[in-house]
This record gives C-alpha cells, structure tokens and sequence, in this order.
C-alpha cells in the first residue's frame, strides 16, 4: 500500500525564506498568518491528509461510485465520513471569507492545503475544489441574496459544488451550447439540456449540491455572446435555509473512465430545473470563467500532487529494494546485491521528479501569492501587475506541471518495474489519475494556444514584458556572486531563448497563423522551464542565505545540489524548444490529410 507524507517543511520554506511571507502582513487575511500558525495549520491539515485521506485512496480506485436506479450516486466506503470530518475542521473554508463562515486565511494556505489533499487522494479533493471554485464565481458575480443563500453552507461542507459547461457535441468551443433557458414570470429560469464530464455531480456526502450550468435564454445571440449562467441547485433552498423540495434534473450515467473513480462524473439532464441567472443575461462566459480559472490553478496543483506522492513512494523502494551491483563497485557487500538507488539511471529518474516537484511548488506558491495580491491588495499597480501574472502563468501551471506530473507518475512507476504495473504498490493508481490533468479544464494543447493567442498579445504584450524584466532583473542582481554565477548565467540564456521565441512570433505568426499553433506546445514548455528554473534560483539563493545562518545544513545542501541538477540537465531543453519553434508550421501543414 503507498504511503504519503505532507511536505510541510518544504512549503514553509518557501513561504518563509524564498517568499518571505511576512512582508504581506499588512493585506487582510495575512496579519494574523504568522509563519508558526500557517506551520501549525499545515502540521494538522497534512496529518488529516496523511491518516484519513491517503488510507481511502485504493478503496475509492477499487470501489468507484455507484449510481442506483432513480439516480442517487454512493461514494466510495469511508468517503462520506471523511468529508463530514473535513467539514467539522473547517478545512473547506480554510481561505474563505468570514462573511460567509469561512477562516479568512490567505489564499496561498488553502493551495498548500490543496496540494497535500490532492496527493493524498485526488479523486476525493475534487469534491471541496469544485465546491470552493463555485463560491469564489457566486461570490464575485451572483446577487448579495444568492451569496447569503449558498455561500455559507458551501463553505461549512453542508452543500456541495459544481461547473457545467461540456454537451454530448462541445467541449471546448461553448458557444455550440443548446441548453436553453426560459425566463419565468417569478425572476427564475427553466433550465433544460444536458451536460457531460461533471465532477462530482450527484454523490451523497453533502445534503444539497450547487450546479452552476450554463444555458442560453432563449432569443438570445448565438455563439459565446449569447450563453448565460445560472445557478440550479438540486434540491430548492428553503426561506429558512434548509433544504425543500427535489429539482427537475437527475445523474443519467456515471462515466466509465480510466482514473479518479472515487469521482462521480456524471452526464447530468435537466428537464426544466429551476434555476437562477448568475450575473448578467448572456454574460455567462465571464463569470464562469472565474470558476474556470481556479479550476486551472487547482489542476496544475493535481499535477503537483500527483507527481510528488509518486516520488515519495518511488525512493521508498529504491532505498529497499535490492536489485545488481553498483557499477562503481559494491556499495552493500554484506547483502547479496545493492539497493537500486546506486544505479545512475534510478537516480536520473528520482533527480528529475524532485526537481520537478520541488520547482512547481515554488511556482504554485508564488501564483497563489499573486491571487492573494490581485484581491487583498490596496495598491492598483500591485493588483495589476498581479493581474497580469495569473493570466500568463496559469496556462503554465495548469500545461505544464500536468504534463511533468504524469511525466513524474510515469518514472515512478519505472523505478518499481514490474511492480509498478501491478495495483499493489499503487503507482499505476497515480499513473491513471495524473492523466486526466492534462485533459480536462482546457486540454493542455488549448492551454498552450490560449498562452500565445491571448495571453501573449494582451495589453500590448505588457506581461510578458513584465516577466522577463522580473527575471532579467533577479540574473543581474546576482551574477556577480560567485556561488551563483552557474546557475543564473543558465538563466539568463534559456531566458534569451523564451525572448527569442517570442520576437519569432511577432514576426512570423501575423503573416502565417498557423505558426503560432504549430509552435505553441514548444513555447508553453520553453516559458515554463524558464518558470521553474527562476524558482530554482531563488530556492538557491535562500538555501545558501539559510545553510549560512543555522543548522539546516543537509536539506539545504540537497536544494542547492537539486537546483544544480535542474539547470544542467533539464533547463539546456530550452534551446531544443527554440529549434522546434523557429522550424515553422511547414513540417506540421504540408501532408495532406489523405496521407495519414
């Protein structure tokens, strides 16, 4: 059975030293997150991952969900029991607005927390994610009466939460929408279609669950311009608060599907659920994409998570398991072989998953400390820069670190050999579920378009322009100390060669579209290798700072020898995305498609 611990040093270290957590301590939610009580409020929430969560993750594989025949869905065994233990400890509210019963803590606590449920069991932490996405899209374009009706008990646990956006014939391209909505004479909506690939849709963990769909009233325009959403919740809120009568929609199916089976996704029909518009009339796309957003930001942390449990249970084994001799000579000559984590191609595997892990948290905390800044902050050049941050990088953490994460399940599962492939030792397990990552909120090829179409381009370019005068900044600084000159002058070449990339576009993606889309894929990784290797200069730089102070001496020493790692096997890749970049859509365009 795989076993998980929460790296809760690792994360304090980056609030603590990298970050420097305190220098935020005059925006709300942060005065009273000191770093000793966020240490002491992940220590618990990592131990409640640890001892409740990761136990149910092989049940949940095993059993699934099952749906009964009037639609009513059954989790998996002990599920049930560990969201109600959730909700008591108020972990789901952990970032929350008080207003609304939640604790009020950064943003960036509740995305730690976030990582440590989602490696523990994925399928599981996808019930409070889907739930906390729909509040934050409640709260920011729903009536001050649909916030005091769902807000509070979405946030205590007592309901649950989900987005509605994919059809039988759509899944990306939601203006071919059908639902359709019919205003009634009281103010609500009749909501009638059906939806697929819902995330948690029917389960029996919480007494009501929230739909937010998306529906086009009818008359309404065609296309994106014309889509509305609404919130259709499956039993009727009562004036009281409580629960009244059943709504007109039901689970049709559960879906059969290669991962996170203790996961209800479910095709949901609606036949004339009644339901209440969300913001503006055929302004639906925006106020979703709120939800959509966070949703990224949450896969990107799957990602994560998923990629650091795999490794976790990866060096177990190859610290234990006895397999050859050393190719340097014996390192164990009192066992009859040595353990395989002597053989440079187990540690090339290991290597790279740390690497990985421990550069896409950095980049996780340091997104999540942006979202904290573009709400909480007073200053509008903070918020706007912030702003722009999340609107570049979101489409690297959520392509890039799920990419990487099923990379990493995937060398996992090679360091295991034959038992990786079997259930017992749960690596498939993490295979499976890491693959959905990359999939689902925007396929990671739509990620990677969105990065150059959009996010590129937006305001002038005034982003990117940003990131690189950041980083180009941080290599300047400190090329001139001698124990960081290596790792920054790698820097500051593979950032020559993400500005290389971009003046490409500009001068070939007008007069040929075609080689934005063909290079896309390449930039996405190109920038998110520069990412990750901008977080890694920084976690050397802090280590070296802390090495220098006190007694951490070890850990440091292995942060500094894994940056090491990271910019000379990893981060030279950058140049090869270059090459592809430059090569144009000729080699992609020209077959004809009979020739497939």
């Amino acid at each position: 059975m795989p076993t998980y611990k929460a790296p809760v040093e690792d994360t304090m270290f980056l609030l603590r030293d990298v970050f420097n957590i305190e220098r935020y301590d005059n925006l709300p939610g942060f005065a009273d997150a000191t770093p000793d009580t966020i240490e002491a409020v992940l220590s618990e929430g990592g131990k409640f991952c640890e001892e409740v969560l990761a136990p149910l993750n092989q049940i949940g594989d095993r059993e699934g969900c099952k749906r009964a025949a009037d639609g009513s869905v059954t989790t998996p065994k002990g599920f049930k029991e560990a969201y109600k233990q959730m909700a008591d400890g108020g972990w789901i509210g952990l970032s929350a607005e008080e207003k609304y019963g939640g604790q009020g803590l950064p943003f960036v606590i509740g995305a730690a927390m976030n990582e440590y449920m989602s490696s523990a069991n994925m399928a599981f932490a996808m019930y409070p994610g889907l739930t906390l996405g729909a509040c934050r899209a409640i709260r920011i374009h729903g009536s001050e009466e649909i916030r005091k009706t769902y807000l509070p008990k979405m946030i205590g646990g007592q309901w649950t939460g989900t987005m509605n956006l994919t059809e039988p014939h759509c899944g990306t391209d939601l203006g071919l929408i059908k639902s359709k909505a019919t205003k009634q004479p009281d103010g609500s909506y009749k909501i009638t279609g059906t939806k697929i690939f819902i995330s948690a849709g029917e389960h029996d963990m919480a007494e009501n669950i929230v739909h937010l769909v998306l529906a086009r009233i009818e008359g309404a325009p065609e296309g994106v311009k014309g889509i509305s959403l609404f919130v259709v919740p499956k039993f009727l809120p009562t004036k009281d608060g409580g629960v009244g009568e059943r709504n007109a929609l039901i689970c049709g199916s559960i879906e059969h599907k290669m991962g996170i089976h203790g996961n209800s996704t479910c095709v949901m029909n609606y036949d004339g659920a009644t339901g209440w518009l969300v913001g503006e009339e055929n302004r639906g796309l925006p106020a979703m994409f709120v939800m959509m957003n966070d949703a990224r930001l949450g896969v990107g942390i799957q990602g994560i998570a998923q990629g650091e449990v795999a490794y976790q249970n990866a060096v177990i084994y190859a610290k234990d398991r006895l397999q050859g001799r050393s190719i340097a000579g014996v390192k164990n000559p009192e066992k009859p072989a040595d353990p395989i984590i002597v053989h440079p191609d187990i540690r090339r595997n290991l290597m790279t998953m740390k690497a990985v892990n421990e550069g896409g948290r950095a980049l996780m905390i340091y997104l999540a400390l942006q979202a904290d800044l573009l709400s909480k902050s007073p200053d509008e050049k903070t918020k706007q820069i912030a702003d722009d941050y999340m609107g570049i990088l979101t489409p690297i953490l959520k392509g890039v670190m799920t990419d990487l994460g099923f990379q990493n399940a995937v060398m996992a599962q090679q360091v295991f050999g034959g038992h990786g492939y079997i259930a017992e030792h749960g690596m498939e397990q993490f295979v499976r579920d890491a693959r959905i990552a990359m999939i689902y909120e925007g396929a990671n090829g739509i990620q990677a378009l969105d990065l150059v179409g959009r996010k590129l381009p937006k305001d002038g370019g005034r982003a990117i322009t940003a990131f690189f005068n950041e980083v180009s900044g941080f290599v300047k600084e400190n090329e001139g100390d001698e124990k960081m000159k290596a790792l920054v002058a790698s820097l500051g070449e593979s950032l020559k060669h993400l500005q290389g990339a971009t003046t490409w576009f500009m001068q070939n993606a007008m007069k040929r579209p075609d080689n934005a889309g063909a290079g896309s894929y390449d930039y996405m990784h190109l920038f998110g290798l520069v990412a990750l290797g901008y977080m890694w200069a920084q976690m050397a730089k802090a280590a070296l700072t802390k090495k220098s102070g006190n007694g951490s001496a070890p850990t440091m020493d292995a942060k500094l020898m894994t940056a090491k790692f990271f910019v000379e096997r990893m981060l030279p890749e950058t140049g090869a995305h270059l090459k592809r970049i430059q090569s144009g859509a000729d080699n992609l365009m020209d077959m004809p498609a009979e020739a497939f």
